[in-house]
């Protein structure tokens, strides 16, 4: 009996930890990093701020943890795609699986967009502990690395690096610029039609320029 009471305890532990995740990533969401309140948050979770305060510490923490989620899910949807693809790939089939989740969020708009924009604003500079999602980054960018080193046999590993990189920084200002909110519910094949062209082209380089 008391071994069932402490599971209903650590059941109701955990469900108001996930929902004091969910409401601050709404809120980061909706007005960015500097308006969110304690308050809301806690009350759009059904929490006090004594819950905060243990599980997580501070507003700080709750706010980076929740967006550290939403960046684990996004990397974990990348992968799926990313990891379907092959050394014989098209540069323009890496770029369609690289930005599938962002393409698939500007398709969204509303919420989804800007959960993205909430990754993309502290992708930019990682807090403390993000490090535990490395391998996750590192399972996207060797999957990057197998089909653009096929295609670029000639450049070295830092390179491709380089490169990978700089289509990152594209996708991730996607979300943040105006152009976003543009694209923001367009259908997928038309913003895949304006924006895989231009992502495969930083894959590819200087390659037939002259």
């Amino acid at each position: 009996m008391r071994a069932k009471s402490v599971d209903l305890r650590r059941e109701a532990g955990q469900r108001t930890r996930d929902q004091l995740l969910a409401a601050a990533l709404d809120q980061l969401a909706e007005r960015g990093p500097e308006g969110v309140t304690l308050r809301e948050i806690t009350e759009a979770a059904g929490a006090n701020v004594a819950a905060v305060s243990y599980h997580f510490g501070s507003l700080k923490v709750l706010c980076e943890t929740a967006a550290e989620v939403a960046l684990e899910r996004y990397l974990d949807a990348q992968h799926v795609t990313m990891s379907a693809l092959t050394s014989g790939s098209t540069l323009l089939e890496l770029a369609a699986a690289f930005a599938r989740p962002m393409v698939d969020a500007l398709a969204a708009g509303g919420h989804a967009l800007a959960v993205m924009r909430t990754v993309a604003r502290f992708g930019a500079d990682p807090p403390e502990g993000w490090d535990r999602l490395d391998s996750k980054f590192d399972e996207t960018r060797a999957d990057a690395l197998r089909v653009l080193a096929a295609h670029h046999p000639e450049l070295g590993h830092e390179e491709l690096i380089f490169r990978l990189r700089c289509a990152a920084g594209m996708v991730n200002w996607l979300a943040l610029a105006p152009i976003g909110a543009d694209l923001a519910g367009k259908p997928v094949a038309e913003i895949e039609r304006l924006l895989l062209p231009v992502l495969a082209g930083a894959f590819r380089g200087d390659q037939g320029i002259g």
